[in-house]
């Protein structure tokens, strides 16, 4: 009954969306025509907010009338707007009504809230609509059973009790991003109940969760964010599987017996019609996604797009990953400061996410850096880089996200090492040492004894790294070998910080001096 249901429930979803994935395709041929078309619904809508007076909205015409009256701003710049919506005042940043403030994780703060309208609601439908359609058509086995969609425990979340803060805070599950008949159409899929996000702690959520998997042979889709956190759940059931076989066999006598007879750790047998896993897989997630795909060989990875709690950037749709150019108006800045529109990227180059939603948010720095690797029509497709306003620099050493990922992935893979995790973060200095650069790494032993010379090797072509290394300012990077599962350790740490399961984006540079204490060393 539960696969029926669930089939019956993708039909109707692939039937709902079709309309927002014929939109979208026609938009591929003409992004620029998209865009000005967004840009002067919310400047006609939003004239007569606080802010759209304050920016003269009823001067703007076009693009170029637009970046002259607004400028480019981070959270810190938007942050008086934002106040002012959690406080209860109405028509600030737009003219309709904000249902709540969505936390996100930040650099400069330890959460953001971002505000959250129906509008934005709808833009996010207008990016998952076309992906699902183009995911369902290329597999269409994903339809015929049930899926996972990844869910935040209410014990890991962060809590939000400034008074100050007039409206709700928060969604428990990624469904409730989509809202209405979508949200319950999800609801219906789900091989996993949102209520198991009460789980009492940690391990309490994880036994929850795999003793509601284990029971789906029918599972087809797999969709979470980081690919560690699946692989934490596969670890667990090996390690827990005759206490999870308990828990299926007072639900499901006849699944229990099947399970007993595979054994921990087949999982082609276990979810035999299991097709894709949608997780991160660019940039610093390259690494623990190309794990998870060896240990699910007989399963599709599909890269996510390039999503935000903040707006939907790019999608997979099609092969690539094509700009929601019908979501949100997109600016792309190029190393100069100048701005882009989002028809006018050049293969190749490199530039920082800058978006206007129709949540508020007016060309606002999203802190993602991208890499357009091809077009589909005459719509960049786009990668994630790393993180444009993550960089490090005690010593004048200038490390960014970007360039410490890419530097780690070279020497990686040239060594031939597979790192479930890796993340370099400065060390103060000890004993008349000068402060150094550390690799944290999770890796199967032996590392290579160069490991850390090639490091320091990779991190010098930054030639602001290579001169505090001349000088003595930083010591040689060193290597941490990691001893059991890191992503656990990691994430536990993120969300003493306030960070929510759901907003840990993998990062390749933390600066944080003291990861040494948190990770137990091999």
């Amino acid at each position: 009954m539960g696969t029926i249901l669930a089939t019956a429930a993708n039909v109707a979803w692939c039937l709902a969306s079709l309309p927002a994935h014929a939109a979208f395709r026609s938009a591929l041929s003409d992004p620029r025509r998209a865009q000005l078309q967004l840009l002067r619904r919310y400047v006609r809508d939003n004239a007569n907010t606080a802010f759209g007076r304050e920016h003269h909205f009823e001067q703007i015409d076009g693009f170029d009338a637009f970046r002259r009256r607004v400028p480019v701003r981070d959270y810190d710049g938007h942050a008086c707007w934002i106040d002012r919506v959690a406080a209860g005042e109405i028509n600030v940043l737009t003219a309709e009504r904000v249902v709540r403030l969505v936390p996100s994780s930040g650099s400069t703060r330890a959460a953001k809230l971002i505000p959250y309208t129906a509008s934005l609601q709808a833009e996010f439908n207008r990016a998952i609509g076309p992906w699902i359609v183009d995911l369902y058509r290329r597999v269409p086995d994903v339809m015929r059973g049930c899926a996972y969609w990844s869910v935040t425990p209410v014990a890991q979340a962060a809590p939000h009790d400034d008074a100050r803060v007039k409206l709700p805070v928060g969604f428990d599950d990624d469904s409730a991003y989509l809202g209405g008949v979508r949200r319950r159409l999800i609801d219906a899929v789900m091989a996993v109940p949102g209520d198991v996000r009460h789980a009492a702690d940690m391990a309490a959520f994880r036994r929850a969760t795999l003793g509601r998997l284990l029971r789906r042979r029918d599972l087809r889709l797999v969709s979470v964010w980081h690919p560690s956190f699946f692989e934490l759940l596969l670890d667990a059931a090996e390690r827990e599987w005759d206490a999870l076989l308990e828990d299926v066999r007072r639900a499901d006598p006849a699944r229990c017996a099947e399970l007993r007879a595979i054994g921990p750790g087949d999982w082609r047998a276990t979810w035999p019609r299991l097709r894709v896993v949608s997780c991160w897989a660019d940039a610093h997630a390259s690494g623990p996604a190309a794990g998870l795909a060896r240990r699910l060989p007989h399963v599709e990875l599909q890269p996510k797009g390039l999503l935000a709690t903040e707006a939907f950037v790019a999608m997979p749709f099609a092969g690539h990953w094509p700009l929601a150019v019908r979501s949100h108006v997109l600016e792309f800045e190029d190393d100069a400061g100048r701005a882009w529109g989002a028809d006018e990227l050049r293969v190749g180059g490199e530039y920082a996410v800058v978006v206007t939603t129709g949540g508020g948010l007016w060309r606002y720095r999203l802190g993602d850096r991208v890499r357009c690797d091809a077009r589909l029509g005459r719509t960049p497709s786009v990668r994630f880089v790393g993180r444009q306003d993550l960089v490090v620099d005690r010593f004048g050493e200038k490390l960014s996200d970007g360039f410490v990922g890419r530097a780690i992935r070279d020497v990686l893979d040239a060594a031939g090492v597979a790192a479930r995790f890796a993340m370099l973060a400065p060390e103060a200095p000890t004993k008349g040492e000068p402060s150094h650069y550390t690799l944290f790494i999770e890796t199967p032993p032996p590392a290579p004894t160069d490991l850390a010379d090639r490091l320091d090797r990779a991190l010098s072509t930054n030639p602001h790294y290579a001169y505090c290394r001349a000088l003595g300012q930083l010591g040689p990077a060193r290597v941490f070998a990691i001893r059991g599962d890191a992503y656990p350790a990691y994430a536990a740490r993120r969300q003493a910080q306030g960070r929510r399961i759901g907003d840990l984006k993998p990062v390749a540079l933390d600066a944080a001096t003291d990861w040494a204490s948190v990770f137990e060393s091999r």
